[in-house]
């Protein structure tokens, strides 16, 4: 269930819960300035927005479709730096996108195998 809403502030463990990263892999985002310094209330406890919260989605995007930490802070400065960098996010994107379809169609080519050892194997059992 999402925890998402206009307005809000996030706990750190409703982010957890909301993006699936874990706690430590949040601060490390921070420290590293992947993830930009996070609000704090009078407490001193970590807030998050919906601002942080979409920016951890594509992150994960990022990651999970095998982007090197390196370029997600090129990326995230570029980003930050404003308007005038679109054309250079775009070149980064679709180098990544490039790298990304590459391993989809290895993987591909690898199901294609295991697919023809399944019907090897059933082709003998019948």
């Amino acid at each position: 269930m999402s925890v998402y809403a206009p307005g809000r502030v996030y706990t750190p463990g409703q982010v957890v819960e909301e993006t699936g990263f874990s706690l430590d892999t949040l601060r490390y985002y921070e420290r590293i300035g992947l993830l930009e310094p996070v609000g704090r209330n009078a407490a001193g406890q970590r807030r998050f927005t919906q601002d942080d919260i979409g920016w951890l989605g594509t992150i994960r995007c990022l990651r999970d479709t095998g982007m090197p930490i390196a370029e997600m802070l090129r990326f995230a400065e570029l980003v930050r730096a404003g308007d005038h960098t679109i054309r250079d996010r775009i070149e980064l994107l679709e180098a990544h996108n490039r790298r990304v379809e590459s391993q989809v169609a290895n993987l591909r080519e690898k199901q294609t195998a295991v697919l023809n050892k399944i019907n090897y194997y059933r082709a003998v059992v019948d």
